[in-house]
């Protein structure tokens, strides 16, 4: 039987796969591949968290498709090379793959493309991600989108349902005696796994691979989208669907997603329009990307080019990191990030505006920060969310907007207990002090660490600082 790649990347998983789908119409054996090159990711190759999150999720393929007859044969190296040989040594007549948006990784697939189809083979990518690609939306004047709500009104005006498409019960393996894939490594040899173990904890929290992809989506419809609309900014709350890592290795398609959760009734369908406008945010971040490479790096705003970062102190920067800043929603936040991987979306505006606002410290520091330790580390969001907290991104809080974090904690946080749960030295003050501890400098005397940035008068010099620069005008 004729075979085919289908090179797996951010796609990990066997339903509603674009790429395998192309493969089983061509009638053709599909051979799955995995080929580990970080090198080939520019400046933004994969951080610890996410390889850690993404040793699991292979591990769980390469189970899914032996339960079908079928295995993951992983490699090391360059991709084309890779590619290359094993397309020679099974003797494929095509290669599949579903398409990736990173600046660097488009420009590598085109150039992988190009030499494939030149040595005679059928090369096809296909859209496995998103659902409208960063090319399909653009304003009347043909322009790409800078302002959300046109761009998701536009989204939402050529929206059509997507089918969904089981997977396969079984996959066609090439027959006895035929050419078979060269050798490759054991997923331990990719070196994805953290040798101190330091990991352990992410695995209470989320539970890598297609089928904790889904049990998660079932979780989120069955127990907290109906208070989705309110809940979903209180970090005290289970109130996330806590599927950005799901989505962001392919373990589930977004148009799955808004297929099962458009089956909810009441409470819970009234809340969907608000949890898919937040996919929304998710397309809009890839249209961004795709149409703005250089904002990964530099800012979109050009304002911002001759505004005067803070050079960060080491010891600054280093308390930002571990949740040691005296500041008790913002160290609940990266003590949660270093924990479990994972931040509560709020409370990743607060732990930024701190860091780029009040210590006006260059929004790199942090993304970089986030692209290390978060297990959901996408490139499109995570630089988004950076550049529009920051104010230097398309859409972009205005400047003089600086997130006071008291009054958010006790807005999204009211009675301190996720304070409490991260910051364990504030759980026994009463719920007001857990918000402002240097209220009380006994009660925290040696426990907790008092504020490295008074919070009004680092506002202040943010704000005079942006007049200074010619931000403001």
């Amino acid at each position: 039987m004729s075979v085919a790649l289908v090179w797996f990347r951010n796609d990990l998983r066997l339903a509603d796969n674009p790429a395998l789908q192309a493969a089983l119409r061509a009638g053709l054996a599909p051979v799955p591949v995995y080929v580990h090159a970080p090198e080939e990711e520019g400046e933004w190759p994969p951080g610890a968290a996410s390889d850690a999150w993404r040793q699991r999720s292979l591990m769980a393929l390469d189970a899914d498709l032996r339960a079908r007859g079928s295995r993951l044969h992983l490699y090391r190296g360059p991709s084309l090379d890779t590619l290359q040989a094993v397309a020679a040594a099974t003797g494929a007549e095509a290669v599949f793959w579903n398409r990736r948006y990173e600046p660097a990784v488009e420009q590598r697939d085109a150039r992988i493309g190009r030499a494939l189809r030149a040595q005679g083979l059928r090369a096809e990518s296909c859209n496995g991600s998103l659902l409208f690609e960063p090319w399909e939306l653009a304003t009347v004047a043909g322009d790409p989108y800078r302002v959300f709500t046109p761009f998701w009104r536009a989204a939402l005006a050529r929206w059509r349902p997507q089918a969904c498409v089981a997977a396969p019960a079984t996959l066609a393996v090439p027959a006895a005696g035929d050419a078979m894939p060269p050798p490759g490594v054991a997923l331990e040899a990719l070196g994805l796994a953290p040798a101190r173990g330091w990991d352990r904890g992410f695995w209470d929290h989320g539970r890598p691979g297609e089928a904790g992809a889904q049990a998660a989506l079932v979780r989120f419809g069955t127990d907290a989208l109906a208070g989705y609309p309110l809940a979903r900014d209180r970090p005290d709350l289970p109130g996330s669907s806590r599927l950005s890592a799901h989505l962001h290795f392919g373990e589930i398609a977004p148009w799955r997603v808004v297929h099962v959760l458009a089956q909810a009734e009441g409470a819970a369908a009234a809340a969907l329009p608000a949890f898919v406008r937040q996919l929304g945010w998710r397309e809009f971040a890839h249209h961004v990307l795709h149409h703005f490479p250089h904002t990964p790096q530099r800012n979109f705003n050009p304002r911002f080019d001759a505004f005067r970062w803070a050079e960060p102190a080491a010891r600054l920067l280093r308390a930002w990191q571990r949740g040691r800043t005296g500041i008790p929603i913002v160290d609940a936040g990266l003590r949660e990030l270093w924990a479990t991987g994972w931040m509560h979306n709020r409370v990743r505006m607060l732990v930024a505006s701190l860091l780029s606002k009040h210590l006006r410290v260059h929004w790199l520091h942090g993304a970089r920060w986030f692209w290390d330790t978060l297990v959901d580390a996408d490139l499109a969001n995570n630089t988004l969310g950076w550049q529009w907290v920051a104010g230097t991104g398309v859409d972009a809080a205005p400047y003089f907007r600086v997130f006071n974090p008291v009054l958010q904690a006790r807005r999204f946080d009211p009675q301190g207990a996720y304070i409490a749960r991260w910051v364990p030295e504030l759980a026994a003050l009463p719920a007001a002090l857990r918000h402002e501890p240097w209220r009380d400098p006994a009660a925290t005397a040696g426990r907790y660490p008092r504020p490295i940035v008074d919070l009004a008068a680092g506002r202040a010099a943010a704000l005079a600082a942006y007049a200074e620069g010619g931000v403001r005008g």
